[in-house]
């Protein structure tokens, strides 16, 4: 017959709990980021349209 082979933990993973944190993230950098990108967007929109104008 086959042997079973049991796997070993080491004491130390298996006492482990998880700890109980409230995820809280701060996405301001992120907000700033955004609004500095529709800005240049935004800007570089409204200089090809006006050059569109222009080089007509």
């Amino acid at each position: 017959m086959s042997r079973k082979n049991r796997r070993q933990v080491s004491k130390s993973a298996a006492f482990i709990a998880p700890r109980m944190t409230e995820f809280n993230p701060d996405y301001t950098y992120i907000k700033r980021d955004l609004s500095r990108i529709g800005i240049l967007a935004g800007t570089f929109l409204v200089i090809l349209v006006a050059l569109s104008f222009f080089l007509k």
